[in-house]
C-alpha cells in the first residue's frame, strides 16, 4: 500500500526560506564560497551571562520535565519584565512557555480555528501564517497592504472582513518588509477587531529592533478589555541572538492559554527547563545586562541598515526604501522582470545567486511577487561584499 500523507499536511507548502537555504549548501558543497543574505538569524553569539545561567540551572537540577504551561518562575519572570519595561499589567496565568515563538503562534492559531473560520493575514506576510491556517482547515483571506506602504491599515482591514472572519494576524515590525505599524493604528486596529469579536495573533519577534522615529510599542500595554481578545507571541530567539535555544512564549487571555497549553502536552511538551530558568534569571536579575544586549545589537543593526539599503538603492532596477524595523531590507526588483531573461523575483534571486554568489529570498514566499527580502543579520564585511559581487554581475 502507497503511503500518502495527510491531507492536512499535503496542503502546506515548503517554507521559501528553506528552500533558498538549500540554494546555498548546494553551491557550498561544490566548493563555491556563498554569501548568505537569507538567514533572519542574528549572527551574534548569544550572550555569555545567559549561557552561564544555563549552566546554573544545570546545576541546579533543572533537568527534569516540567509542567507544560512552563516553570512558574519563567512566567512570573516575563510577567516582571513587561510591567519593568513597558509598565504592562500582565499576570503569569496568561502567559505559557513555548519552543520559540513559532510554536506560539502555531498553538495559538490551532487552539481556535475551526474548519471554515476565515483567518486575515496582511501581505506580505512571514511564511508559516497561511500555511499553519491551512493546516487547520481555516480559510486564509488576505489583506494587500503595497497601497500603503506594506504598512497595514484599520481601513484594508475593515475592507477584508466579513461575518465569518475569526482571527487577525498582526506583524510589526514586518518580516519581510521591515515596516512598522504605529501604537495608534494598531490601537484602532485592535478595538475594531475587538468590537466584532474577531481575534488577533501579535507576532512580536521583533519588538525591540525598531529605528527611530518609529517607537518600540507592544499591545500589552493595551487595555485589559481589548488584550482579551489578543494573543502576543513573544521570543528570546531575535532579541538576544538565541535562536538555538528555542525558547519562546505566548501572552493570552487565560481560557486561550489553557487551550494553547492542553495542545502543547500532546506535542512538546514544554521547552528546555534549565532555558527557561536561564532566560527567567536574564530579564530579571540581570534585567540591565539584557537590556544592553539588545541595544548593542540594534546600534549595529542601524549600520548595516543604512550601508545595505544606501548601496542597493544604487543598483539599476532596484527599488528599496529604508526599513523601520527588524533586520530586512525589502528590494522591489519589478522593473526587471519581463525583461533581461527574468520573468519573475525568483529568477532575479536566482542570478544573483548562480553568478554573483550572493543569496537572498524571492519575495513570492512571502506574498509578494516582484521582491526580494535581503537580511543584514551578517556581519559588515560580509553585505559589503555582496553588494561588490552583485554589482559585478548586474548586466541590465
Amino acid at each position: 500500500m502507497d503511503f500518502r500523507i495527510s491531507q492536512n499536511v499535503a496542503r502546506m507548502k515548503g517554507s521559501a526560506t528553506l528552500k533558498a537555504m538549500q540554494d546555498v549548501l548546494r553551491l557550498r558543497e561544490q566548493g563555491i564560497e556563498v554569501i548568505d543574505l537569507t538567514v533572519g538569524e542574528p549572527d551574534f553569539p548569544s550572550p555569555r551571562f545567559i549561557c552561564e545561567l544555563a549552566i546554573e540551572g544545570l546545576s541546579k537540577g533543572y533537568t527534569k520535565y516540567t509542567p507544560s504551561k512552563g516553570l512558574k518562575v519563567y512566567a512570573e519572570a516575563i510577567s516582571e519584565f513587561y510591567y519593568r519595561r513597558f509598565g504592562a499589567q500582565v499576570s503569569p496565568s496568561q502567559i505559557a512557555a513555548s519552543c520559540g515563538a513559532k510554536q506560539a503562534v502555531f498553538n495559538a492559531i490551532c487552539s481556535l480555528i475551526n474548519p471554515g473560520d476565515e483567518v486575515l493575514i496582511p501581505k506580505p506576510y512571514w511564511v508559516s501564517f497561511p500555511e499553519i491556517v491551512n493546516f487547520c482547515n481555516g480559510k486564509v483571506v488576505f489583506i494587500e497592504t503595497e497601497e500603503n506602504d506594506f504598512i497595514l491599515s484599520l481601513e484594508s482591514v475593515k475592507r477584508a472582513v466579513t461575518d465569518k472572519s475569526k482571527l487577525l494576524i498582526l506583524n510589526s515590525p514586518n518580516n519581510p518588509t521591515g515596516r512598522v505599524t504605529s501604537a495608534e493604528e494598531i490601537k484602532k486596529i485592535i478595538e475594531f477587531c475587538a468590537d466584532r469579536k474577531i481575534f488577533v495573533i501579535a507576532d512580536e519577534c521583533y519588538l525591540f529592533f525598531v529605528y527611530p522615529p518609529m517607537e518600540v510599542f507592544t499591545v500589552a500595554t493595551l487595555p485589559a478589555e481589548l488584550r482579551h481578545f489578543v494573543c502576543i507571541a513573544g521570543s528570546f530567539s531575535k532579541t538576544f541572538s538565541m535562536t538555538g535555544w528555542r525558547i519562546g512564549y505566548s501572552i493570552a487571555n487565560e481560557e486561550w492559554t489553557k487551550g494553547i497549553v492542553r495542545l502543547q502536552s500532546h506535542s512538546a511538551s514544554h521547552p528546555t527547563s534549565f532555558v527557561q530558568y536561564a532566560c527567567a534569571k536574564a530579564i530579571t536579575e540581570k534585567f540591565d545586562e539584557s537590556m544592553n544586549v539588545v541595544n548593542e545589537m540594534l546600534d549595529e543593526y542601524k549600520k548595516r541598515r543604512e550601508l545595505l539599503v544606501f548601496e542597493l538603492q544604487r543598483i539599476s532596477g532596484f527599488e528599496c526604501k529604508m526599513p523601520q524595523g527588524a533586520f530586512y531590507a525589502f528590494v522591489d526588483v519589478r522593473a526587471l522582470t519581463g525583461k533581461n531573461g527574468f520573468s519573475s523575483s525568483a529568477d532575479v534571486a536566482s542570478y544573483l545567486l548562480e553568478k554573483g554568489h550572493v543569496a537572498v529570498t524571492d519575495g513570492s514566499g512571502f506574498g509578494a511577487e516582484g521582491f526580494l527580502r535581503f537580511s543584514y543579520a551578517t556581519s559588515t564585511e560580509n553585505l559589503k561584499k555582496a553588494v561588490e559581487q552583485i554589482k559585478s554581475v548586474v548586466k541590465w
